[in-house]
This record gives C-alpha cells, sequence and structure tokens, in this order.
C-alpha cells in the first residue's frame, strides 16, 4: 500500500456506513454492473428504469437495502452518452469510485471529519449532478472525497469551508431527472489530487489512463471497509 492507502486503512477497524445510520451494514449487498457480467446480456442499464428494475431484483433476492459496487469496473452503463465515448476520444468506462444504489431521498453521510472544497451542479446528461467535495486531513496527509449524484437542495446553504463532522448528514440522494438519467444512488469517490478541479473531478476513465487514475482514486473500501452481505 501506498502512504494515502495506508492513512485510509488505519481510519478505522470497522465498517463506515455512507447512507442513513439506520441502515444495518449488513443490508449492503454487493452488486456488480460490470460488462462482463452475463445477467446483463439483455438489461439496458442505460435506461434508469431498467437498471432501478435489475437492481431492486439483486438487492430483494439477498434481503438487502442498499446494493454497492463498482470500483474499477469496466461497465456499459456510459454507452449511450456521448461525453463518454466522444469521437477522436479513448472510451471511458472504466468507474473510480464506488455506487451505493438506494431510494431517493435517502441520506448522505460524512464518513469522516472534512470541510466543503467545492460544490456544483453538473448538470450534463451522464455526468455527476449536484455533486459536493469534501477536503479532508489525516495524520498530515491531505486527500478528497467526492459526492455525486445529489438533490438539488443538497447544495443549499454550503459554502467553502464548511465543516461536517463523521456521521452528519451532508446531502441526500437525488432522483433521475436531477442526478441526469441514473437510477438513484450516490457516487463516493477517494481523490488525492484534484488536478485543478472545483465541484467535479472524472468519475470514470479510459483504459489508457488508468494507472494515472488508479493511483490517484484509490478503492474506496480501504477508507469504508464494507463487506456487505453475499
Amino acid at each position: 500500500m501506498n502512504e494515502l492507502q495506508k492513512v485510509l486503512d488505519s481510519y478505522s477497524l470497522h465498517s463506515i456506513g455512507i447512507l442513513d445510520s439506520t441502515i444495518p451494514m449488513n443490508k449492503y449487498i454487493p452488486l456488480d454492473l460490470s460488462k462482463s457480467n452475463e445477467a446483463l446480456l439483455d438489461v439496458d442499464v442505460t435506461n434508469p428504469v431498467t437498471c432501478q428494475s435489475y437492481i431492486d431484483t439483486v438487492v430483494k433476492s439477498k434481503d438487502g437495502i442498499v446494493a454497492y459496487g463498482g470500483y474499477l469496473e469496466e461497465r456499459n452503463l456510459y454507452a449511450d452518452k456521448d461525453g463518454f465515448s466522444a469521437a477522436h476520444k479513448p472510451k471511458r468506462n472504466i468507474h473510480l469510485g464506488i455506487d451505493f444504489w438506494t431510494n431517493a431521498g435517502t441520506k448522505v453521510l460524512a464518513p469522516i471529519d472534512g470541510k466543503v472544497h467545492s460544490f456544483k451542479n453538473n448538470n450534463v446528461v451522464g455526468d455527476y449532478g449536484p455533486t459536493i467535495i469534501l477536503e479532508h486531513n489525516l495524520h498530515h496527509i491531505t486527500f478528497y472525497t467526492l459526492y455525486g449524484h445529489l438533490s438539488i437542495e443538497s447544495l443549499t446553504g454550503l459554502f467553502k469551508g464548511k465543516v461536517f463532522r463523521a456521521g452528519e448528514t451532508l446531502a441526500k440522494l437525488g432522483t433521475p431527472d436531477i442526478n441526469v438519467n441514473y437510477a438513484p444512488h450516490l457516487h463516493f469517490q477517494i481523490i488525492k489530487d484534484l488536478e485543478g478541479n472545483e465541484g467535479d473531478y472524472p468519475g470514470v476513465c479510459a483504459l489508457e489512463n488508468l494507472q494515472h487514475y488508479k493511483f490517484n482514486c484509490p478503492n474506496p473500501n480501504y477508507l469504508l471497509k464494507i463487506k456487505g452481505s453475499s
């Protein structure tokens, strides 16, 4: 592990819930949305209604509440979105965070102490919609966490430097019309260097850029340690 990974891993010995604290950790169910998942061969995951139906089926079959996963998954989820497969640019389809799929309006909790770095409504189809980025410092190492696909109300009253303590409600999940055409979920990503970005950072990358982003965006489960029910 590199230095940031070690710091994240050492923060807690226990799982950290990132959604409403009334949801038990054993109700977090692993979800595979990768292009290699044969169960998705006849499922149009680019359609938020169809995608939600598939997720509901998986969650219900395992008596869960939240479906999660996706770090470094190669997905077909972005196949219909121009910004991910623009002409003369590398195809971006490798996911750099963990997604948490559950009901719109669900509370999003700050997993650790932090302060608002920036926020923005990235309201282009296929983007994050309302987004918040927090800045953190652990053992003199600064890093950032990104929260995408929030409700528009989540941005109300925010300002740079606003402090959120671990476990406090940071935001709520948005509906597909607000989170720009995705089934309701939280995109959670850890970022070492924002590279000049404000209120936004790539959440999906091309294969040829994977090593850079894999280093700059470590697995969020170093921090969260969510094992879920299998």
